[in-house]
């Protein structure tokens, strides 16, 4: 592969003397793939100037998932290519390995019992970081993409553009759903315990702990509202109050009674 000033993926900004802007918080990957999922046409558009369309989209992919809309043989082969790209292309990208590295996770070629030390990495024409290959017969389908996904929620770092850095073009519906899912989860494990709690909840032991945690990024309401609704849900279950016990209006974000042993 070329080098990254060459590669559409990784199209980082660059400033007034063609340098590289190293701030990827703020370059984010820009120019990301537009939305393209299986639930598009159900999806309720919004003029909320707040709310992109990458963000929009995936805050209405559990809308999907609960109306029995989500097709998930659909989707399989949008997760199956997003997979390919990490595994073949992403993780040979040096921008996305200098990412994995500051949030402290193994990229799949990393991932050795007993690492052999080599040359140094070459430094790409015009590039600023090299780019090390993985294996030739690494399998990109024995590769869990979640835990990247923790990672980059876990530390404020799943903007659209680093999505589509990491995962192609087919990121939106082949990571989306899990993306949107793991932004929820990180919701109630933070509602659930304090730092050190959650904390230890996303370190990857021994060697992967997470190096710093920052608040849910670009929250939107209508993603507060779900986490609030699938919250109340929870504490219902947990008082039993499901099937013919469940409320029949439960507000979102309604604390249910938390009594136990209840007949």
């Amino acid at each position: 592969m070329g080098s990254e000033e060459n590669d559409p993926l990784m199209n980082f900004p660059r400033d007034a003397e063609g340098g590289t802007q190293q701030n990827f918080q703020h370059s984010a990957f820009a120019n990301p793939a537009p939305i393209n999922t299986a639930c598009e046409q159900s999806i309720t558009h919004t003029d909320d100037p707040q709310v992109s369309s990458p963000y929009h989209a995936l805050v209405n992919i559990s809308n999907c998932l609960t109306s029995g809309q989500f097709d998930i043989f659909e989707w399989y082969p949008k997760y199956q290519s997003c997979q390919k790209y990490f595994v073949d292309h992403a993780q040979q990208s040096g921008p996305v390995q200098a990412v994995a590295a500051f949030v402290n996770v193994a990229l799949p070629f990393q991932r050795h019992t007993n690492p052999i030390s080599g040359p140094e990495p070459r430094l790409s024409p015009g590039g600023l970081m090299g780019r090390m290959n993985p294996p030739p017969h690494q399998s990109h389908t024995a590769v869990s993409l979640v835990p990247y996904l923790r990672r980059l929620v876990v530390t404020g770092l799943d903007f659209p553009g680093v999505l589509h850095g990491f995962f192609g073009d087919d990121w939106a519906s082949g990571v989306g759903p899990l993306h949107e899912q793991e932004r929820r989860n990180y919701l109630f494990a933070a509602k659930s315990g304090g730092w050190a709690s959650v904390k230890k909840d996303y370190d990857m032991l021994p060697l992967e702990t997470v190096p710093f945690m920052r608040p849910l990024q670009n929250p939107v309401n209508a993603e507060i509202e779900a986490a609030e609704k699938s919250w109340s849900e929870w504490l219902a279950m947990e008082d039993w109050m499901v099937g013919p016990r469940a409320p029949e209006n439960m507000e979102p974000g309604g604390e249910q009674s938390r009594q136990r042993g209840r007949t």
